[in-house]
């Protein structure tokens, strides 16, 4: 993902300014951003070389962020931007969670591994023994272990107590590639795992014993993306391709049309309330599904580019701009039927 230049530039004292704002006891950096708002929308201004991409927020209300080719994870606690250095690069950082601890799990594709941030700044992480790997989303199951999608073993993937067990997933079905190509992950209250497989254009189910099971979902080279479960454990998906969201349950498919063509769906996430929440990157807009129905929330910069979504306690809407923004849509307006 590449970031367009920005149309002017920092004054130099401003940015010698921002540089020493630097808690040392932790090794984070620091800065108060600049913000836009509109009716119900707040957005925070990032340093103009960041790419927020992933976003997930904590039970104490801290959001947490992944940024593309940058070796820090970005937060944003009290109104104040943070970077908690992690050492390495990203490229594409695609999975963050957090647990019930308040930690950041998150995928490091270019060093094989999946590793843990705390606040304090302590990192831990967890080789995947593997010389190459292409990593999609990541999820944190009720008891705490760690989901996800390891593409390049083709494989769904299970980190317990720093052990790793592969669901490999050629062999599910004779109509199943060799190259299923899984991509979203989440898991449901009682444990069961969800994926998409994006090549073979199926759902997954790992049930908490381990069996596995692939439903071919209805529209074909639908393009699935991500995949969340509700509370009521409907599953819903995206399919990028076929301009859709799906949804699942009690065996039977429904897919729903995005009102906006070719809107460039890149995230899903679903709300406390029961709402379903989407990115429209080409759009740029948030989409809700709530009763059947899509409603569309434009957001407030035309040159918005919305990437990563997800909704904390309260059903605010947090989101990644990857021109440079990490932005909040107030519960008040979310929830406007």
């Amino acid at each position: 993902m590449r970031k367009p230049s920005p149309g002017w530039r920092w004054p130099l004292w401003l940015v010698l300014a921002i540089a020493i704002v630097v808690v040392l006891a932790v090794g984070v950096l620091v800065w108060r951003p600049g913000t836009y708002s509109s009716w119900g929308f707040q957005e925070f201004r990032l340093s103009p070389a960041d790419i927020p991409v992933g976003i997930a927020v904590s039970h104490d209300g801290t959001v947490w962020f992944t940024l593309d080719a940058s070796d820090s994870l970005g937060l944003l606690r009290n109104g104040q931007i943070q970077k908690l250095p992690k050492g390495v690069d990203s490229v594409e950082p695609l999975g963050l969670a957090i647990d019930a601890g308040g930690r950041a799990w998150y995928t490091e594709a270019p060093k094989q591994r999946i590793s843990r941030a705390s606040l304090d700044g302590t990192i831990a992480s967890f080789p995947l023994s593997a010389p190459v790997a292409r990593l999609g989303r990541l999820a944190i199951a009720p008891d705490g272990d760690v989901w996800f999608a390891e593409s390049s073993l083709v494989s769904v993937t299970h980190l317990k107590d720093g052990r790793l067990t592969r669901h490999v997933l050629g062999s599910i079905t004779p109509a199943t590639p060799m190259d299923a190509a899984p991509f979203g992950v989440t898991v449901a209250r009682e444990g069961t795992v969800w994926a998409t497989l994006q090549n073979a254009n199926k759902l997954l189910r790992i049930s908490p014993s381990g069996d596995k099971t692939a439903f071919d979902v209805p529209t074909r080279v639908s393009g699935l993306g991500d995949v969340a479960v509700d509370t009521s454990g409907a599953v819903w998906f995206l399919e990028i391709a076929a301009n859709k969201i799906g949804r699942f349950a009690s065996g039977r498919f429904e897919e729903l049309t995005v009102p906006t063509p070719s809107a460039g769906l890149t995230a899903l996430a679903v709300a406390p309330d029961g709402a379903a929440w989407f990115t429209e990157l080409r759009g740029h807009k948030l989409g809700r599904v709530y009763g059947g129905t899509i409603t569309e929330f434009v957001l407030p910069r035309s040159d918005a580019r919305p990437f990563g979504i997800t909704v904390d306690a309260a059903n605010n809407v947090w989101y990644t701009d990857l021109s440079g923004w990490v932005g909040r849509l107030d519960a008040s307006r979310a929830q406007i039927r």
